[in-house]
């Protein structure tokens, strides 16, 4: 059963819709999500994506002006013309291609060693991901781990995604990170 007919039909026996539980924690992630990580973890070794995240670690920009930009990007209405640089790069344009491979990828997004966005395909909630888990546990100091995320209804998209973070890893030390959205019911209907 799809997570949004599993929301539909909570719905309808309880009258109201629950976040589903932490599926990874749990270990009931669904193996199609666990047999496509390696090759996530690869994209995060993609010359165009690692040389985007080199140039913006190389400005080198002070915290203080970062959360400066995160304030004026969720205080904006629209999607601004910084944004739209972040959408049309030539790293954008990677994670798009990458984001086509496949029907359940949704919002890929790239950030630096900092963990302010470097490129995207989406507008973001916000510009720097410093302070949340997908940053912090994916680039775990340089060090570089896998982070997946809790599932979670996104209501822009109308559906249950799971976020998987990945290192960029430039000569296997973590430079920024990597976020992939995975819509759960997608990758389900592609398993059948």
């Amino acid at each position: 059963m799809s997570y949004r007919k599993l929301c539909a039909a909570l719905t309808l026996a309880t009258g109201l819709c629950v976040t589903l539980p932490t599926l990874a924690a749990d270990g009931d992630l669904p193996e199609a999500v666990n047999q496509i990580l390696p090759m996530l973890q690869e994209w995060g070794s993609n010359p165009i994506l690692v040389e985007a995240v080199r140039e913006q670690n190389a400005l080198a920009r002070p915290l203080e002006e970062i959360k400066r930009l995160d304030a004026e990007w969720m205080a904006a209405s629209g999607v601004t013309p910084f944004m739209e640089g972040m959408m049309n790069s030539a790293p954008a344009q990677e994670l798009k291609r990458l984001e086509q491979t496949k029907p359940y990828f949704l919002e890929l997004f790239l950030m630096d060693r900092q963990g302010a966005n470097v490129a995207m395909t989406n507008k973001t909630s916000d510009y720097w991901q410093g302070d949340e888990e997908k940053f912090t546990h994916s680039f775990k100091g340089g060090q570089g781990a896998l982070n997946i995320s809790e599932v979670k209804f996104d209501e822009s998209a109308q559906v249950y995604l799971v976020q998987v973070s990945v290192p960029v890893l430039d000569e296997g030390r973590a430079i920024g990170a990597m976020t992939i959205g995975i819509d759960l019911d997608q990758l389900g209907e592609s398993e059948q």
